[in-house]
Order: C-alpha cells, then sequence, then structure tokens
C-alpha cells in the first residue's frame, strides 16, 4: 500500500511565514506588488505542483524530508487555492484603488495563515468538512 504525498511541515511553514510576511510589507510599504510572490508560487503549486517557496526551502531542510512530520499534499493544494485566490483578491483591490476590498483579501489570508502557524489549520478543516459533506451526498445518492 503506497503512502499518500505529504510535505514536510517546515516547508509548509515557510510557505505560510512567507505569505503572512508579504501581507504584512505590503501593508507597511503600500506595494502591492509583493503579493504576487506568494501568490505565483501557490499558484504554481496548486496547477504545476511547484511551488518555488517549498523548492528552495527543501534545500534547507537538515534532514531527510520524511522523517519530518508530513502534511497532506492534497490539503496543501486545497490552502493554496484559497490562499491563491485571496491574495488575487486583494491585488485586484489594491490595483482597482478599492482599498477596502484590498484589506479584507489580505486581511484574511495573512488572519488564516497566523492560525495555521500557530497550529490550527482553517483550510484543512474547511477541507474536512468538504470531503464530509461529499461522502454524505454520495450516501444520499446510493440509496
Amino acid at each position: 500500500m503506497s503512502q499518500p504525498h505529504s510535505i514536510p511541515r517546515p516547508l509548509v511553514r515557510l510557505n505560510q511565514w512567507t505569505i503572512l510576511l508579504s501581507v504584512i510589507l505590503t501593508w507597511v510599504t503600500g506595494v502591492f506588488w509583493i503579493l504576487a510572490i506568494p501568490l505565483v508560487a501557490n499558484i504554481l503549486g496548486v496547477l504545476c505542483n511547484f511551488n518555488p517557496i517549498i523548492r528552495v526551502g527543501k534545500l534547507f531542510l537538515k534532514k531527510v524530508p520524511s522523517t519530518y512530520i508530513p502534511e497532506d499534499a492534497q490539503q496543501q493544494k486545497f490552502n493554496s487555492s484559497i490562499a491563491s485566490f485571496c491574495l488575487a483578491g486583494g491585488i485586484l483591490g489594491f490595483l482597482l484603488k478599492w482599498q477596502v476590498v484590498g484589506y479584507v483579501f489580505t486581511g484574511m489570508v495573512a488572519i488564516a495563515s497566523s492560525i495555521a502557524i500557530a497550529g490550527f489549520c482553517i483550510g484543512c478543516f474547511l477541507h474536512f468538512q468538504l470531503k464530509q459533506w461529499q461522502y454524505r451526498r454520495s450516501l444520499k445518492k446510493a440509496l
């Protein structure tokens, strides 16, 4: 039986920190294009299974990747989709001079990444709830 594909936790944390720090830098400097760094990285991760932030971070791991606590790659892809949506919404809001929209979207992704860094993954919780809903729906269709 093959194990599901996973990502070492330090690499997931690196991605979360990159998102959080890019939002903070954007708020402090007003340069909203900083958000493009985690946006492009996460979109590449979702669409091409290649997140440059995680790939570069992998070079700095001190141990073999399999010795770290694993994070489910499918859940991380789901989380990256949500983060990409919020980052894109933030960039679009700032680009169109809709400051409130920019701050709301970047605020949501900053809060989510902060909470994830602290140990609770909102995206993982949403992913689990979605899977539960799909399962219950499939049971109803089978009847």
